[in-house]
């Protein structure tokens, strides 16, 4: 429990926790339904009475993978982003597009498609909405240790993948160019600073929740 500091606040303590609320919907529409993902428009109810439309992506959810060596490298890729222009340094990740399929499966082939590695120790490291005044997106970033490469040829790359770069960078580094703001994606700053802040605690990233850890903000759909 934690005061939240208001001005205006009755003294009563709130959780400091994310909490489960649906504001009444009057109408709901999908206007456009892209290959994985849409844009939906709801009237909702607001709580003096009046109705307030409300346009958002809906996702299917995404997974991530801060994987780290031994030698407190991270293990990067490099693509094209059109909708920002510009070719952006990020962490392995991909979305939840294959029905029924639980967030650590997925990480583990998003790293092996991306990187072709593998590793032996994984733990949730944070969880995160993207943009949630925009879309529903959430996304589960792992750590990732105790990395190898993965048997087997390469999985084969098409589209923007193809063009993909790929780099192993020492945590320090991206630390320095996230704060310089030459690093932007949202993964790749959450995942890094996760696992810093997670070094300052006791026990350090050991204490980090199970890799099958409940996650209560994936999407409901509906």
């Amino acid at each position: 429990m934690t005061d939240t500091g208001n001005p205006g606040n009755s003294g009563a303590d709130t959780p400091l926790r994310d909490t489960p609320e649906s504001w009444p919907v009057i109408s709901t529409d999908l206007p456009f339904t892209g290959r994985k993902t849409g844009v939906r428009t709801d009237e909702v109810r607001m709580p003096d009475g009046s109705v307030a439309r409300r346009d958002y992506q809906v996702h299917p959810g995404s997974v991530a993978v801060l994987a780290i060596d031994e030698r407190d490298r991270v293990a990067l890729v490099r693509q094209y982003r059109h909708p920002v222009r510009r070719r952006l340094w990020e962490i392995p990740a991909g979305l939840l597009d294959v029905p029924g399929e639980p967030p650590l499966p997925a990480a583990r082939r998003e790293l092996w498609e991306e990187t072709h590695l593998r590793a032996d120790d994984w733990r949730v490291l944070v969880d995160l909405y993207t943009s949630p005044g925009g879309t529903d997106e959430a996304v589960r970033i792992f750590l990732a240790r105790g990395l190898s490469s993965a048997e087997g040829e390469r999985y084969e790359v098409s589209d923007e993948e193809a063009d993909m770069e790929r780099a192993m960078v020492p945590l320090e580094e991206l630390r320095r160019a996230i704060l310089a703001g030459e690093l932007q994606n949202t993964c790749l700053v959450a995942g890094v600073f996760s696992l810093l802040a997670a070094r300052g605690i006791p026990g350090g990233p050991d204490t980090l929740r199970p890799a099958d850890a409940p996650w209560s903000a994936h999407p409901v759909r509906g």
